[in-house]
């Protein structure tokens, strides 16, 4: 699910009478409960249980959201240029082509994606650090998914 998606699903929720949801995905799992809400840890303070705590659900659950995307320094991503498979080594006993902290140069091979039999070699467009693996091995990825972040020389 894409953050926008995530948004929408909350504001809904927020609207219903709907007061749990537990909700297992590709690539994820999110669970609400309106009766239990407490807001981020950095903040050492709980939000009150009631009608204003549908509001403070969806700030708190936009601010942890937001937060895993706002990297502390400059990432660029490697997205994925077509709809497949992602496989992160070349095959179970060899090792993973590269794990966070490796250094990648520009045209490197990072992983591979399978799409109708035909496999394609996803190669870096930067100079850098790993910093994120985004994906499993052997996830359906989607066309311009994020699948690796690097930090830049």
């Amino acid at each position: 699910m894409t953050f926008e998606e995530i948004e929408k699903l909350i504001a809904e929720i927020n609207q219903s009478d709907i007061t749990k949801l537990d909700l297992d995905f590709k690539g994820g799992h999110i669970k609400i409960d309106k009766s239990q809400v407490a807001a981020p840890v950095e903040l050492g303070e709980e939000s009150p249980v009631g009608q204003s705590s549908a509001k403070t659900l969806q700030e708190t659950n936009h601010q942890e959201l937001s937060n895993l995307d706002t990297p502390k320094q400059k990432t660029l991503k490697i997205k994925a240029p077509l709809v497949g498979i992602v496989y992160l080594q070349a095959s179970p006993e060899k090792p993973q082509y590269k794990k966070p902290g490796d250094h990648v140069n520009k045209g490197d091979v990072v992983c591979v994606i399978e799409a109708m039999k035909m496999m394609t070699e996803i190669k870096s467009d930067f100079t850098g650090t790993i910093d994120k693996i985004l994906v499993t091995n052997e996830q359906v990825v989607e066309y311009d998914q994020p699948l690796i972040t690097v930090i830049p020389e």
